[in-house]
């Protein structure tokens, strides 16, 4: 699996800080993943939807802790690089 593109989009909220979009092999994309600033620092949490319980369920997610933590650390330094370019959303 190539993670060929992420692409990050800036939230002036907290503790959710982007949306971020990530393309998979050029041919699959996965949309929504929300990067959220945790009392342990910056983490993702995978697109969900709200079930007839009022639970929350993942409809797409890593089947690894492998993959999981590729596609954190590719979101999370694509999250980075969007706050230089817009210094005014770190705050």
């Amino acid at each position: 699996m190539n993670i060929t593109d992420v692409k990050v989009f800036l939230r002036p909220a907290d503790p959710l800080k982007a949306f971020a979009n990530i393309v998979i092999d050029d041919a699959f994309i996965i949309k929504n993943i929300k990067v959220i600033e945790g009392k342990n620092g910056l983490f993702i949490a995978m697109p969900s939807q709200k079930n007839k319980n009022g639970e929350y369920r993942d409809i797409a997610h890593p089947l690894n802790t492998e993959t999981r933590n590729e596609i954190e650390k590719l979101v999370i330094e694509k999250y980075n690089e969007a706050l230089k370019e817009q210094p005014e959303m770190a705050e």
